[in-house]
């Protein structure tokens, strides 16, 4: 068994509107720890206050066509993903880009993620997607987990939000 394989498969839903607390319940045990020795502290809540309000999570899933996974285990949400449609690249093919990904502290290592990036390829594979793009935070060490799972780094990019910057690697798998 390798540390990205659980035990058990997790349950892996599609979130619906009604999901937004869930969904907010667990970015607020998993966003803080994610960041918080990569991005300052004013950054970590700025940016945290844009992404995840119920509103922008609204916003998210009715007008920028982002679907959400939910993932349980044992009957208990335990991450989450999201991604969307990017718009067609005629040399490229039609690609998804994933927007999140996140595994409470408490379940991270146990193979949860893997289930949740596969459940989004499969889910871009079948609507057409030839590739799955993401962005990662350059000092994230979760970008050698998105290694291992086939991700390529494409280039250097900041992003702006609101007075801060992302400084990511935009990476890419093809499906």
């Amino acid at each position: 068994m390798t540390p990205d394989a659980p035990t058990a498969p997790p349950r892996i839903e599609p979130a619906t509107l009604k999901d937004i607390p869930t969904i907010i319940q667990l970015a607020e045990a998993t966003w803080e720890p994610t960041y918080r020795f990569i991005i300052s502290g004013e950054q970590l809540e700025y940016m945290y206050r844009v992404i995840y309000s119920p509103a922008a999570l609204k916003r998210q899933m009715s007008e920028q066509q982002h679907s959400f996974l939910l993932a349980y285990v044992d009957g208990a949400p335990a991450g989450f993903a999201s991604f969307s449609p990017l718009p067609a690249e005629e040399e490229s093919g039609q690609g998804y880009k994933l927007h999140k990904i996140y595994v409470l502290p408490t379940r991270q290592g146990q193979g949860l993620g893997v289930h949740l990036i596969e459940a989004v390829e499969n889910a871009a594979r079948a609507a057409g997607g030839s590739f799955l793009d993401l962005n990662v935070n350059r000092y994230n060490p979760a970008i050698s987990f998105y290694e291992r799972r086939g991700f390529v780094r494409q280039r250097e990019v900041d992003v702006p939000i609101g007075p801060y910057f992302m400084n990511d690697y935009i990476m890419r798998k093809a499906l």
